[in-house]
C-alpha cells in the first residue's frame, strides 16, 4: 500500500475507532447498565454521570500504562538481574559493576559539563537575539533564519557540524570551514574531535545551535509581554538601554527564562545522537545515554545498561517535578 494512503487509512481507522468507542461506551451506560428510567432513574443517573468521566481517562491511562509506566518497571527489574544468569535476581550488583567502571564516572563529568554550560549558552543567547530581533526592522527574517537548526534532526545537525570539523591532510585543501580558516591563519589540520577535551565543546556548540531558536521563540513572546509603563517610565527616569534591559526587562520575564533553562537542561541530559553520529563516545565525550546504548545494546549487557537508564531517570525526575509544579503554580 502506498505510504500516503496508508496513513490516511491510519487516521480513520484511528478517528473511527475513537468515535465508536465514546459513541458505543455512553449508549451502554444510558440504555444497558444505568437506563435513565423506572423507580430508580435519579440513581441511575447519578452512577453513570460518575462513571462517564472513565470511559474517557480509561484509554489515556492504559496508553500511559502500557507506554510509560509498564517500561520504567520493567527497566528496574532488568536492572537487578542478570541476563547470562537466565534472569536470576542479582540486587545491586548491576549498579556495582556499573560505578566501578571508568566509562560511567566519564560520562557523569561530561554531563555535568553538558549540563553547567548548555542551557546557561543557550538560553543568554536566545535572550540576546530575541531581544535584537526585536529591534530591527528585518527581526522576523532573523528569527526564521535563528529559529531554523530546530526544524532538523540532531543526527542531520550533527552530519552538517561534522562537515564543518572535518580534516583533510596538510598540504590538500581543507573542506572543512573550521580548519580552512585555521590553516589560513597559519595553523596545522586538526583533527578536532579527536583534541581532549576541547571535543566536547565543539560537541556542545551543536545542541546550542539547535536549542538557541526554542529559547528566542519563548522569550521574545515574553520580552513582548512586558508592560510598556515600565519601560517608559525607565526611559523617564534616564536609564541606559543596558540598565533597561537588565534591570526591568530581565526581572520580569524570570520565570520564563527559568522554564527555558529546565526545558533545555531535559534535553541536555538526555543528549545521545550528537554524540552517538559525531564520536560514538571515543576520545572523552562519553555521556550517559550513550554508555546506556552501548551497554544494551553492543555489549548486551541488560542489567548496566539499565541501572544506567535508571541513573538517567532518577537525573531528569526532579527537574521534570519542578517544571510541571512550577506551570501550575503559573495557571493558578
Amino acid at each position: 500500500m502506498h505510504p500516503a494512503v496508508l496513513g490516511l487509512v491510519t487516521i480513520a481507522l484511528g478517528l473511527g475507532g475513537c468515535l465508536g468507542y465514546f459513541f458505543l461506551s455512553n449508549l451502554l451506560i444510558d440504555k444497558v447498565i444505568f437506563p435513565a428510567k423506572g423507580p430508580n432513574i435519579v440513581a441511575n443517573i447519578r452512577r453513570a454521570n460518575m462513571i462517564r468521566p472513565w470511559l474517557f481517562l480509561g484509554p489515556a491511562i492504559l496508553a500511559l500504562g502500557l507506554y510509560l509506566a509498564y517500561p520504567v518497571v520493567a527497566t528496574f527489574w532488568l536492572s537487578l538481574t542478570d541476563r547470562d544468569a537466565g534472569g536470576a535476581f542479582v540486587g545491586l550488583a548491576n549498579y556495582s559493576q556499573m560505578i566501578s567502571e571508568p566509562k560511567f564516572w566519564e560520562a557523569i563529568r561530561n554531563n555535568m559539563l553538558w549540563l553547567v554550560i548548555v542551557p546557561a549558552m543557550s538560553t543568554a543567547m536566545g535572550l540576546l537575539a530575541a531581544q535584537l530581533t526585536d529591534r530591527i526592522w528585518w527581526g522576523n527574517i532573523a528569527k526564521s533564519l535563528i529559529f531554523m537548526p530546530m526544524a532538523i534532526s540532531f543526527v542531520g545537525a550533527s552530519v552538517i557540524w561534522k562537515l564543518i570539523y572535518d580534516t583533510r591532510p596538510e598540504g590538500t585543501e581543507q573542506i572543512g570551514i573550521l580548519n580552512a580558516l585555521w590553516v589560513a591563519l597559519g595553523g596545522e589540520p586538526q583533527t578536532w574531535l579527536t583534541l581532549i577535551p576541547w571535543n566536547s565543546f565543539l560537541l556542545m556548540v551543536v545542541l546550542v545551535w539547535i536549542q538557541t531558536g526554542f529559547a528566542m521563540v519563548i522569550l521574545s513572546a515574553a520580552l513582548r509581554g512586558i508592560p510598556e509603563e515600565t519601560i517608559e517610565a525607565a526611559i523617564l527616569d534616564g536609564a541606559s538601554p543596558f540598565q533597561i534591559f537588565f534591570r526591568i526587562k530581565v526581572p520580569q520575564i524570570m520565570p520564563t527564562i527559568v522554564v527555558v533553562w529546565t526545558t533545555i537542561t531535559l534535553v541536555v541530559l538526555k543528549v545521545f545522537d550528537i554524540v552517538l553520529a559525531m564520536t560514538n563516545g571515543q576520545w572523552g565525550t562519553q555521556v550517559l545515554a550513550n554508555y546506556m546504548y552501548d551497554k544494551m545494546f553492543r555489549a548486551f549487557d541488560y542489567g548496566v545498561g539499565s541501572a544506567s537508564a535508571m541513573v538517567i531517570m532518577l537525573l531528569v525526575l526532579p527537574i521534570l517535578v519542578w517544571n510541571v509544579r512550577n506551570a501550575r503554580r503559573e495557571m493558578r
